[in-house]
């Protein structure tokens, strides 16, 4: 099965990338669904079709699935959310207000991902693609689950330690009740599936797609896109440069912005090497329904042979005897902060933080050089 993730600055037409690409992929015979992660849902819109709770059949091989959030939050944070809710009731909020306070920040975006990984365990789909919210709320989805995994792999053993040793101390002299091992279950079952959605999206069948308009504030943000994504481990293996104006009888106003869309271009082709850029030109119409779509999406893959092949490019993390590289393209050497703590490995790419847990054979050896060039770190440890 193949993922494909669309993302980028909001406005630059994502969603349009996403639909085109579905509608091309469910023509060419692919069992194809397309899912949004993004809480404002337009895909519906585009694909002219009124979502339901279960997948819509748009054509023939093509559904959308729009998660149905307060169903999905019922079935994968039910438990934790009923337990704060009932603990703040004992402390003496009322019931609206413990309610609101135990909606997990980003909840929606996190269902989302549980039920890309339904969906793609359910074996119905040869393709998945994935719209996803702009760039920056994107970049915060797709590092909780390692974050979470770091933080309840040391929380959760201690918890249960905790709970059997204090959890009658905790009723009798506080008078609130402490989580069972239902609760705590529930969290790890959260965990583990959280888990599972990174190793599926960073698997060898998933990659990104970065949507971007030929714009310098634009192109800005889709290198430093570029840049995280690559350091949580995510494969980008193709650009789009979206709503591109044809050079082919433009007057004088539309000449000025064909030259400075040439220039932007360039510079993206620089940028983002070796990664192809596929274009899609400046639209007379906004592209609403599945032939429109279907147009849009051959002249997005003109010339490609397989838009929907397995990704080309090796995964962003390798680790070669007792070498470690991290491909981070656009990154200068003042944007990145190494540091080593324990058996982690702590990477900073401007704004953005990774926590690598380094494999068994690295974690005991300490670092004998790192150095970063032609957009990759390199990490060299001792010999043992």
């Amino acid at each position: 099965m193949r993922i494909l993730l669309f993302t980028g600055k909001g406005g630059v037409g994502k969603t349009t990338a996403a639909a085109a690409t579905a509608t091309l992929a469910a023509g060419r015979g692919l069992k194809t669904l397309v899912v949004s992660t993004d809480t404002a849902h337009s895909l519906a819109d585009a694909l002219g079709v009124e979502p339901g709770p279960e997948p819509v059949e748009v054509m023939p091989g093509l559904h959308l699935h729009q998660v149905d959030t307060q169903a999905s939050m019922e079935a994968h944070w039910g438990e934790l959310q009923g337990y704060l809710r009932d603990l703040l009731g004992e402390l003496g909020l009322d019931v609206m207000t413990s309610e609101e306070i135990t909606v997990l920040p980003g909840a929606e975006e996190v269902i989302a991902l549980l039920e890309l990984r339904q969906q793609a365990q359910a074996g119905r789909w040869d393709l998945i693609v994935v719209d996803c919210a702009p760039t920056a709320e994107t970049l915060r989805l797709l590092a909780l689950p390692e974050a979470l995994d770091w933080h309840v792999t040391r929380l959760l053993p201690v918890g249960r330690r905790i709970m059997k040793v204090a959890g009658p101390f905790v009723k009798s002299m506080a008078r609130v009740s402490a989580p069972g091992d239902d609760v705590l279950n529930a969290g790890e079952r959260l965990h583990r599936a959280l888990k599972e959605v990174r190793e599926l999206l960073t698997g060898p069948g998933a990659s990104v797609r970065l949507v971007f308009t030929p714009e310098s504030v634009v192109l800005a943000e889709a290198r430093r896109t570029l840049t995280s994504l690559n350091l949580y481990g995510y494969r980008v293996d193709a650009a789009i440069a979206n709503r591109v104006f044809p050079a082919e009888g433009a007057d004088d106003w539309r000449a000025q912005w064909v030259a400075a869309q040439t220039r932007l271009l360039a510079e993206a082709e620089e940028s983002f090497a070796p990664l192809p850029i596929h274009v899609v030109p400046y639209l007379p119409a906004e592209p609403v329904g599945p032939e429109t779509l279907a147009e849009v999406g051959e002249a997005l893959y003109a010339g490609v042979a397989d838009p929907f092949a397995p990704p080309g490019v090796e995964p962003p993390l390798t680790v070669e005897g007792h070498v470690l590289r991290l491909s981070l393209p656009g990154a200068s050497k003042e944007d990145v902060d190494l540091a080593r703590k324990g058996e982690e490995l702590i990477v900073t790419a401007g704004p953005y933080r990774r926590i690598l847990a380094l494999p068994a054979g690295l974690a005991r050896r300490r670092i004998a050089a790192a150095a970063l060039q032609d957009g990759v770190l390199e990490v060299r440890f001792e010999h043992e």
